[in-house]
């Protein structure tokens, strides 16, 4: 594997900690231990001042895993191993793929989703949206028609990042069944479930329709806890979990104890994190559409239906890539240009989970104004 290869992760290496004013961030603001610890009970309390900085249970706590499975319909905690987010798609596709396999994934969608499979020696085929009135759709008729007898898994990711689409449960069923009817694997990203404020598109997970679906969840993106580093993978397949447990041996082996206690805590008081965050996302979405409104020639934009980021479109006579080095050297504003994601020169990933983005777009609308761009 080409580490270079990682074009977002490598763009956002060079700013996101130099860059004053961050508009491309996936991520909610992260909490701090002390909110966490203000919202646990007696015995959370108890468990964090007493524990001990040992080594941790391979598939997670068994606190920590039955947390987790409250959060699902069909999932026991037999159902699910622990792990970093990244580390579980890392562990899954080698556990899986072989040389030789096709793969199906979205586009654009986060690099190590596919980089993984393509480094593995697996033929990528790209599942496409359609874009149209400045909306985002991707038809289950065309991943359909893409599956061939080589096919060994597809990968999805709802609500997805960076557009912000979510499927219609009845797309959602439809993609499930292509899955089943094929006997393909399904490799779910859900890290931004139950972001986003249309209750029109709250899907239920894949790992619970499907028994050879693997869903990805984790506290970085709903929770505002990234610092955790804390994931999970569920499934009825426990086979598959039990070759990524092993796979897991050679590398973290263990989770962090702190770690699983705090994700615990914001686990079983999860409403003292997502609802704020879906309120921050919701407001912040009101600004943007306003900003769209007062600069329509700039930008073509629709409120993403799930999530907390959107894919829109720069109506400029310079490729993103080079208007985002301009932006961010002129005033501070780190953008994240569709070149990282592999996807055309037109499109930048704006985040809706930080809660300076007012300040960010006055920051932008007077460089705008300015003339200077």
């Amino acid at each position: 594997m080409n580490i270079d290869d990682f074009k977002i992760e490598r763009y956002f290496s060079q700013y996101e900690f130099t860059a004053k004013y961050l508009l491309s961030s996936s991520d909610c603001d992260g909490y701090s231990v002390k909110y966490l610890l203000d919202h646990a009970s007696s015995e959370e309390l108890s468990a964090w001042e007493n524990q001990k900085l040992g080594y941790t249970e391979t598939k997670g706590s068994p606190e920590l895993r039955r947390a987790i499975s409250g959060h699902y319909q069909t999932m026991g905690t037999d159902n699910l191993l622990v792990l970093t987010p990244g580390e579980g798609n890392f562990c899954l596709m080698n556990v899986l793929l072989e040389r030789g396999d096709e793969v199906i994934c979205m586009s654009p969608m986060y690099q190590s989703l596919y980089q993984v499979a393509e480094s593995i020696g697996c033929k990528l085929n790209f599942w496409k949206p359609e874009y149209q009135h400045n909306d985002w759709y991707y038809n289950p008729e065309q991943l359909k028609a893409m599956v061939n007898k080589k096919t060994k898994l597809i990968i999805v990711n709802f609500p997805h990042n960076p557009t912000g689409y979510m499927p219609s449960s009845t797309d959602w069923d439809q993609i499930i069944a292509i899955a089943r009817v094929n006997n393909l694997y399904l490799f779910s990203d859900e890290m931004y479930r139950y972001l986003g404020t249309n209750p029109n598109y709250k899907l239920t997970p894949a790992c619970e329709l499907y028994e050879n679906a693997i869903s990805l969840w984790g506290m970085s993106k709903t929770f505002g806890l990234a610092g955790l580093r804390i994931g999970w993978l569920a499934s009825k397949n426990k086979a598959v979990l039990a070759k990524v447990e092993a796979f897991k041996d050679y590398l973290s082996i263990c989770n962090s104890g702190p770690s699983e206690i705090l994700s615990t805590i914001a686990l079983n008081h999860s409403d003292k994190f997502i609802t704020p965050n879906n309120e921050k996302i919701a407001g912040n979405i009101k600004h943007f559409q306003d900003f769209h409104q007062r600069n329509p020639d700039l930008i073509e934009f629709s409120v993403p239906r799930g999530g907390s980021t959107a894919f829109v479109r720069l109506n400029i006579p310079k490729s993103t890539m080079e208007y985002a080095e301009i932006l961010v050297k002129n005033t501070g504003i780190m953008l994240l240009p569709a070149e990282t994601f592999d996807y055309g020169t037109d499109f930048v990933r704006i985040g809706f989970g930080r809660s300076n983005l007012a300040e960010i777009l006055k920051v932008w609308e007077k460089y705008l104004h300015s003339g200077s761009n």
